[in-house]
């Protein structure tokens, strides 16, 4: 199993030469399996550049899994070539939504709404087919298996562990790593909330256990996350300690500010990394633009 970068910034593509180097494009991620199965997690700018790259091979044949549905890891779905190409076929995975009621399908139907695209879904020469999937559920993708657990961000985000042969990868998406008590001690809520967050948390880092590359959403140092609590993001310090804790084989620093240059991006990362004692053998990476990992 081998994965590759198409997208490594967040909240909105931030292209010039400030961003060369890492590059500018919004969260995707191009997974191939042993057997040659593509998934595809999330739908971000950096989905364009893939999509085009898959004009090689045609027809082809996508698994993409959305981790939440905003727009930063949505936008380039419209925009995937392989849509418009006869004899190819795209499903779509991801969570249900609480506010909306609607399924995995709400996605695509906002965006290529007339008042914002051009093209309907009828228009598509693509098979495109939805599968909204439950929090915990397995799915079988080829020879792999792609499980999937509730990380903590403002609206539902999935993030999904996919296993292949005995190799394994955990994404996260957007995740802030910190269960933000809202009840102050000694209120009765307050005990019962902590209570939860534990179990959430012992959910996550049993989902990302031992697993071979696990990539996680680095947004904010951690001078800057006091301005952004509950914003839904993590920081370079809390991804350390989380690869410590998990025992992941190497992490994979992703979802860079997009105000942040190449250049500062490179010296916020150095500065967390003095500041921890890694477990010996743990590879930490810095993701950019065409990384591509083989496991």
């Amino acid at each position: 199993m081998k994965f590759r970068f198409w997208g490594v910034r967040g909240s909105i593509p931030s292209p010039g030469p400030r961003t060369a180097r890492y590059g500018g494009n919004t969260t995707c991620i191009e997974v191939c399996t042993d057997d040659g199965t593509l998934i595809i997690l999330d739908g971000g700018t950096g989905l364009f550049g893939l999509g085009q790259h898959l004009l090689s091979r045609l027809p082809v044949k996508a698994n993409i899994f959305i981790t939440h549905s905003h727009w930063d890891h949505i936008h380039g779905l419209p925009f995937f070539t392989p849509l418009f190409v006869k004899g190819s076929r795209v499903r779509l995975y991801g969570a249900h939504d609480d506010v909306t009621g609607n399924g995995i399908e709400h996605v695509m139907g906002v965006q290529l709404q007339n008042s914002y695209f051009p093209v309907s879904e009828t228009q598509l020469d693509a098979t495109l087919d939805y599968r909204t999937i439950a929090c915990g559920e397995a799915v079988a993708v080829g020879d792999a298996v792609v499980d999937n657990v509730l990380m903590n961000h403002p609206v539902t985000n999935l993030g999904y562990r996919i296993g292949c042969n005995g190799k394994s990868l955990f994404f996260t998406g957007d995740h802030e790593p910190f269960f933000i008590n809202p009840h102050a001690p000694g209120d009765p809520r307050h005990d019962e909330f902590e209570r939860h967050a534990q179990a959430r948390q012992q959910a996550i880092d049993a989902a990302m256990a031992g697993v071979d590359a696990l990539i996680v959403d680095c947004s904010y140092t951690a001078e800057e996350y006091p301005a952004h609590e509950g914003w839904g993001h993590g920081t370079f310090d809390a991804a350390l300690q989380m690869a410590a804790r998990v025992g992941a084989k190497a992490l994979y620093c992703t979802h860079h500010e997009p105000t942040r240059s190449d250049d500062e991006l490179e010296a916020a990362f150095a500065t967390a990394l003095a500041r921890h004692k890694l477990p010996a053998g743990l590879k930490v990476v810095l993701a950019y633009e065409g990384l591509e990992v083989e496991l």
